[in-house]
């Protein structure tokens, strides 16, 4: 989200729901016995979303003329904001600190809740702590209560946090009316290429990115734009501007994110030893970087180091308990035959999911994947049916198709597992899921094609599904030898002979008028 400030450094604390212009204000970190676990969305993309490429917090000029921030970790935290990074942890709790306090003494001032509600959002981010967001809410509604007009930073700050939630089509319409107001201002743009992404919008998501690398340059925007050669399939492309936005990276936080996107590259290139490099630099360079933890389990299981890769994921569910890393985790105790373990995992997803959902987080496609191999697959075609409606992306469509598929219902499933591998990234997942669907209804060559595709893109995509995907290319065996029946005749028959055409008649000739003859 972007951040004007013209007051220098201001800060606040929470509001209350119940009155928006008397806040009750929260209390200071290590007095905070409400605080709720912590948690962290979950991502689809991607998914997207799931890791901060850039700042939440984006610094901009004010209309008026701008104060610095004053030097120290608040100043730290603005100063990376200016740039479009994520500031380090501690110097963004110094930054809520200070404007929560402003904010006491200040009820009124509309940049500072901006601020406030922006900061807020980073933090559940970083910390998978889906609590600060009816803060950040509250926080921005109250900026824009009291500056109702040309609010441009509470407007992206709106669409940040309805990205954060899942909830794509909000953020499209924060985001449009954030450049509707300021359409020269950068920051609007990543934001909505996230949510153009998120509801399967491929040409906003070009012509956003078009624009943004017209406005800005710089870590932050290569960031951006290598993810969207990710979904693309350009890997090539993808690697060299996420390398180069490592690189330029402004902070620790902001490297460690571009360092993991590299080693997610990699691993969807079936390359877990590399990708597992690129997890430990990304540790190594911000040690609370939560995706890579989980991240380096999933390679670490590939490469045969289970007892590592178990405590891998154990680390990084206890730092941030995320629903999506309980399901991998979940399902790796499975492939051990572990299923007392497995189940308290999954056992996990369901309850943070449910808490995730009391503060406004859509993990309705996470909980949908886990119903349809794990569940209730009725139910799960139930949520994600809803789901595909609100967001119609192609990591939505995969998880609807392999949910009808496994409701018994394949041929329908068919066209939703075709439309993602049509449209989304070069995936084993997606591949194997549209094969397996293929194969149930008895087009073989197609899911021989696929599954197949799918083993060769990423050998070690699931510890589940891989096992099954090989069993699945043995039942289906070699092609028949000669081609498909369609294309060559049965030996000994005669083949039939090729239509000649006939020639097109030739048009009759229009009548020559009489002249009419003159007196």
């Amino acid at each position: 989200m972007e951040i004007e400030s013209r007051s220098g450094p201001k800060t606040e604390k929470d509001v209350s729901t119940e009155d928006v212009t008397a806040p009750c204000l929260w209390s200071e970190p290590s007095r905070r016995p409400r605080r709720s676990a912590l948690l962290r969305r979950v991502l689809v993309a991607g998914v997207a979303g799931c890791v901060v490429l850039g700042g939440v917090l984006v610094l901009l000029p004010s209309e008026e003329k701008a104060a610095r921030p004053a030097p120290g970790p608040a100043g730290r935290a603005m100063a990376a904001a200016g740039a479009g990074a994520p500031a380090a942890l501690p110097d963004l709790t110094v930054l809520i600190g200070e404007r929560e306090a402003h904010l006491r003494k200040h009820p009124g001032d509309d940049e500072s809740w901006a601020v406030l509600g922006a900061a807020y959002v980073e933090r559940g981010l970083r910390t998978a702590d889906s609590a600060y967001y009816p803060r950040a809410e509250q926080a921005l509604r109250t900026s824009l209560k009291t500056r109702p007009q040309r609010n441009t930073q509470a407007l992206t700050g709106m669409a940040v946090l309805a990205n954060a939630r899942h909830d794509f089509r909000g953020a499209k319409k924060w985001g449009e009316a954030a450049l509707a107001l300021a359409p020269k201002r950068w920051t609007a743009y990543p934001v909505l290429i996230e949510a153009y992404s998120g509801l399967g919008d491929a040409k906003g998501v070009e012509k956003a990115l078009e624009t943004l690398k017209e406005l800005h340059s710089g870590a932050a925007v290569k960031a951006r734009s290598g993810q969207v050669y990710r979904d693309r399939g350009w890997r090539e492309d993808a690697a060299t501007v996420l390398m180069d936005a490592a690189v330029l990276a402004e902070g620790p936080a902001q490297k460690a994110a571009c360092l993991y996107r590299v080693g997610e590259l990699s691993w969807e290139r079936g390359e877990p030893a590399e990708a597992l490099r690129y997890y430990d630099a990304a540790l190594l360079s911000d040690p609370d970087h939560h995706p890579s933890l989980a991240a380096k389990g999933r390679a670490l299981a590939a490469l045969g180091r289970t007892a590592d890769a178990l405590r891998s994921y154990q680390n990084a569910l206890r730092r941030q308990p995320n629903p999506e890393y309980a399901l991998a985790l979940g399902e790796l105790y499975e492939s051990l035959r572990l299923a007392p373990a497995s189940r308290a995992q999954y056992d996990m997803l369901r309850a943070r999911v449910k808490q995730e959902g009391v503060n406004g987080v859509n993990d309705e496609r996470i909980l949908g994947l886990y119903e349809a191999d794990h569940g209730d697959p009725e139910a799960a075609v139930d949520r994600l049916r809803a789901e595909f409606k609100r967001h119609p992306s192609p990591e939505a469509a995969d998880a609807l198709g392999w949910a009808l598929h496994r409701a018994g219902e394949s041929k329908e499933g068919l066209k939703f597992a075709t439309r993602a591998t049509e449209k989304g990234p070069i995936s084993a997942l997606l591949s194997y899921h549209r094969g397996e669907i293929e194969r149930e209804i008895g087009k073989y060559g197609a899911a021989r094609r696929h599954i197949g595709e799918a083993l060769r893109i990423n050998p070690y995509f699931s510890p589940l599904l891989v096992p099954a995907a090989k069993q699945a290319m043995e039942a289906l065996g070699d092609p028949p030898d000669g081609g498909p029946e369609q294309m060559y005749a049965p030996p000994g028959s005669t083949p039939d002979p090729i239509p000649t055409p006939k020639p097109k008649p030739k048009p009759k000739p229009k009548p020559t008028p009489t002249p009419t003859p003159t007196q």
